[in-house]
């Protein structure tokens, strides 16, 4: 079989476009305007989102991450506050998530800073997870080197005796951060690489909203 150039790789969007005059002034309600569309279309891991940081070094990171919350204070997740993301966040709470949903051939990118969650909702959230993924939260000890997968196997059996028949308390290094945006970009592909892209930005309090070039 005959390998395919990488540079050779490409595909030409057609499926739609954006005006200005249909986007809504408020980049969150916006937001949930094509989520929406994006989970009606069954986008796979439509909630799916890459989350970049920057170390107190300056060393930018990425990773994909889960969605849990938007609401007009901002866009909501989960993680390990001793996770490396975490550290990440306390040296710098300046970061960015990035969606992309191939199937609608959209991109929206998100940027500003992140503070943790309140503690009852962070609790809310922990409480209403299945009970092997707060088991899960329990052992692991994320982003730290571990000796094997076996034992982390056999940490998980180890607590789930423990809390047999109990209920299981959120721990202290895991709960929810809240990304609050002042910037927000919509990204629509278009044929040839025109594509057209919005970018919203927080000015004095209130949204203004411009067309970059693709």
């Amino acid at each position: 079989m005959m390998k395919k150039d990488m540079a050779d790789i490409r595909t030409d969007y057609t499926k739609k476009s954006i005006r200005q005059v249909e986007l809504n002034t408020d980049p969150i309600q916006q937001f949930q305007i094509w989520f929406d569309h994006a989970l009606n279309a069954k986008v796979v891991e439509v909630n799916a989102m890459v989350l970049s940081t920057v170390s107190k070094q300056g060393e930018p990171s990425g990773r994909v991450l889960l969605l849990k919350a938007v609401e007009h204070s901002g866009f909501t997740f989960f993680t390990n506050y001793s996770s490396s993301k975490a550290k990440d966040l306390e040296a710098n709470p300046n970061a960015s998530m990035t969606f992309f949903w191939p199937e609608l051939e959209q991109q929206i990118r998100i940027a500003g800073k992140i503070e943790k969650l309140d503690s009852a909702s962070s609790d809310a959230y922990f409480h209403s997870r299945p009970r092997a993924s707060q088991i899960s939260a329990l052992v692991s000890n994320q982003s730290n080197k571990i000796d094997s997968r076996d034992a982390l196997t056999r940490e998980v059996e180890r607590l789930e005796k423990l809390y047999e028949n109990k209920e299981i308390s959120r721990p202290q290094n895991w709960g929810g951060y809240v990304l609050k945006p002042v910037k927000v970009e919509f990204w629509q592909g278009r044929a040839s690489r025109l594509h057209d892209r919005f970018l919203y930005e927080l000015i004095d309090g209130s949204w203004q909203i411009s067309r970059l070039a693709p």
